[in-house]
């Protein structure tokens, strides 16, 4: 990993219960991958996390007694070759602790949205006056009996049907690979991608963004929303249509919740940043300052788990990596 990212993720009481487990080779990140393979080819158990280059075949066959990379942050996709997945290696991931701030925050910003605390915002600031009840600046305003549409019951998006069960809220859910009953469990009710756009107060984007789902938010799917409706994207900027956002933002029918856009930074001159109805935020809404520590707490107990001989809790499987973001 990054010398940066060691700093941010680990603590020194995480580097002394890794240090009771195992030989820990050294308490500070190798510079290289290459490194490792030259110099300690006995290593049973790899610490990875952002920064760290492809594990690949050079890799595999330097290090054969490697049977288990730990990754302390969310997606392996595209840094662990097919190779370590067919030898057998172990991988695990902090990815459903990376999704708890996620879900934090989409929680956050439903509330905010329903309650239309952004647009009031700017009616307040603008008027310097108290307008209550704020009805007339804020049509249909508050959280009570809202319905909340979920597209994509990824980590973080049964997080957010978890931790909106105590509101007084309709949870729907689309997702193709989820059944109705697992949705009851879940706390939300299935439906198709076209009901639950017509009838969602908010709507908010949890897939993965794969062939299938680029673009799934289209312009005929954003024309589909409810006039007044928020869209809230804390996935991925290329779920969405950018153009035809743009344009239905523009509109004003529509409002928005965004930490992810295409491109990840948007032009200087983009209308998105002038907008009253676009709430813009810098892709945060994953593990931030303190929160990155859960990574390492969730990483280090699955390592004192390995070394009891106990059963991991977050086992990556190869045969999910085609529906993993």
């Amino acid at each position: 990993m990054h010398p940066v990212v060691r700093d941010e993720l680990l603590r020194p009481d995480h580097i002394e219960r890794l240090a009771r487990v195992t030989d820990l080779v050294q308490p500070e990140p190798f510079t290289s991958i290459k490194q490792v393979c030259e110099h300690h080819p006995d290593i049973e158990v790899l610490i990875t996390s952002w920064g760290c280059e492809a594990i690949s075949q050079p890799v595999s066959d330097a290090l054969p007694r490697l049977k288990l990379i730990a990754h302390m942050a969310g997606s392996v996709k595209g840094f662990i070759d097919d190779v370590l997945w067919r030898r057998g290696v172990l991988v695990c991931n902090a990815v459903a602790a990376n999704a708890l701030p996620v879900a934090e925050f989409t929680l956050a910003a439903i509330l905010f949205a329903n309650k239309r605390v952004f647009a009031l915002n700017h009616a307040y600031l603008k008027t310097k006056a108290n307008h209550a009840p704020w009805t007339k600046e804020a049509p249909n305003v508050g959280n009570y009996n809202k319905v909340i549409g979920i597209i994509g019951a990824s980590h973080v998006g049964q997080r957010v049907v978890e931790l909106l069960q105590p509101f007084d809220l309709k949870v729907l859910l689309y997702d193709p690979f989820v059944s109705p009953s697992a949705a009851r469990v879940m706390g939300a009710t299935k439906v198709g991608l076209t009901e639950l756009l017509t009838q969602a107060d908010v709507v908010s984007l949890h897939a993965p963004l794969l062939n299938d789902t680029a673009g799934m938010m289209g312009m005929r799917e954003l024309a589909l929303m409810r006039s007044g409706a928020t869209l809230i994207n804390t996935a991925r900027g290329g779920l969405v249509d950018q153009l035809a956002l743009e344009a239905e933002l523009c509109s004003q029918r529509l409002y928005a919740v965004l930490d992810t856009t295409t491109p990840e930074v948007l032009p200087a001159d983009s209308v998105l940043y002038t907008l009253p109805n676009v709430y813009l935020t810098p892709h945060i809404t994953g593990s931030l300052g303190t929160e990155t520590q859960r990574l390492a707490d969730f990483i280090v107990a699955e390592i004192e788990r390995y070394h009891k001989g106990a059963a991991l809790k977050h086992l990556v499987r190869r045969e999910h990596l085609a529906r993993l973001a």
